[in-house]
């Protein structure tokens, strides 16, 4: 492995992680599309060995990410436990069920599932506007079971579902994406280590690209750091828009990705 090769990760990381940080939205949603997308672009010697691959190096990456911003709220003060525990109890099995799923599928219907995904989360992201509503416990259990199992799948849905469901109880924008982070990284963590077990596995311990990790987790806690206290200074709908519009790029680019894989 050329120790090298990813050098650039280091401050793209730190700019992924600060965005996570401040939004609320999981960082593998951005890391994902940029090992598929990007890295190809780049040359052959930066594609990672497979779809699986480019998700589990995400979720990973992410892990570290959000401790780093976990870190930084709890010492703020912001994090409702009592909350994220009641979305940890659904999240944390199906999302490691995802994990095993991811595994068995076609990596254009993963790539294709990623990209329905973020489209669906980018319209949210634009065009919803957040208001404070009932807590209806069925719904709550469904969505966020479905944003796990494809965190777990896909590396993308988690922390969406949960800041949105958060915001629409009239829960403080701080403390929603607070324990929206709490909620991200246990779940995170617990379907990252399932997806690489599964590559180690399957592929050897040279499966997992440790070469853009040395690079991805030491940016993602620097800009894990930097998040929390940027929070406040960018009005919430603006951070909402541009990621949405940013995700509606990605989803048209993946879904072109997805269909050469077919």
């Amino acid at each position: 492995m050329d120790f090298t090769l990813y050098w650039f990760m280091f401050p793209v990381s730190i700019g992924v992680a600060t965005c996570a940080m401040l939004s609320g939205i999981g960082g593998a949603a951005l890391f994902t599309p940029i090992f598929i997308l990007i890295f190809p672009l780049l040359g052959p010697e930066y594609v990672l060995e497979s779809t699986v691959a480019a998700i589990g190096t995400a979720l990973l990456t992410q892990t570290f990410g959000f401790t780093s911003g976990f870190v930084g709220y709890y010492r703020k003060g912001t994090i409702d436990f009592g909350l994220a525990l009641q979305f940890l109890r659904i999240a944390v099995p199906v999302a490691i069920l995802g994990a095993f799923t991811a595994h068995l599928v076609h990596e254009g219907l993963l790539i294709a599932a990623y990209a329905v995904l973020v489209f669906i989360l980018a319209l949210v992201l634009i065009f919803v506007r957040k208001q404070a509503t009932a807590d209806h416990g069925a719904s709550s259990f469904v969505i966020t079971g479905i944003g796990a199992f494809l965190t777990g799948m896909v590396s993308v849905g988690i922390g969406e579902v949960i800041i949105s469901q958060l915001t629409r109880r009239g829960v403080p924008v701080a403390i929603a994406a607070a324990t929206s982070v709490a909620v991200v990284i246990v779940t995170v963590a617990c379907a990252s280590i399932t997806q690489i077990v599964q590559l180690i596995r399957e592929g050897g311990v040279t499966a997992v690209p440790w070469h853009l990790v040395f690079y991805t987790i030491p940016g993602v806690i620097i800009g894990g750091q930097i998040g929390p206290r940027m929070q406040g200074r960018v009005a919430q709908r603006t951070m909402e828009s541009a990621i949405g519009i940013l995700f509606i790029i990605l989803a048209i680019a993946m879904l072109f990705v997805a269909l050469r894989k077919f």
